[in-house]
């Protein structure tokens, strides 16, 4: 249990995300969009329903990955995986359709 305790690189990552959010809001509206209509599609559109959710996820998760590696180039070599290990555990908590599979 952490009891408040924040990690080293939380706020600047919060920030990073919420700015994130605000610049792509149409992103996640169409992300979200097309995994509804994936959902909803008859079994002969499901597929390319779901390559078109999938297409948008990975917009976001190259925009969330170069956000975090423009950072990470930034630190000292020590706190690079410290920074990467933490931005990656708040896009998988803040914005888990981005998170599938964010590279480093």
């Amino acid at each position: 249990m952490r009891f408040g305790r924040r990690h080293r690189y939380e706020d600047l990552i919060e920030r990073q995300l919420a700015l994130f959010l605000d610049e792509n809001a149409g992103l996640v509206r169409a992300v979200e969009e097309a995994l509804a209509a994936y959902n909803r599609a008859p079994s002969d559109e499901a597929e390319e329903r779901y390559e078109k959710f999938l297409d948008l996820a990975e917009t976001g998760r190259d925009a969330l990955g170069e956000i975090r590696d423009t950072y990470r180039r930034t630190l000292d070599p020590v706190e690079t995986d410290v920074y990467e290990a933490e931005f990656n555990r708040l896009v998988r908590r803040r914005l888990p359709r981005f998170a599938l599979e964010i590279e480093g």
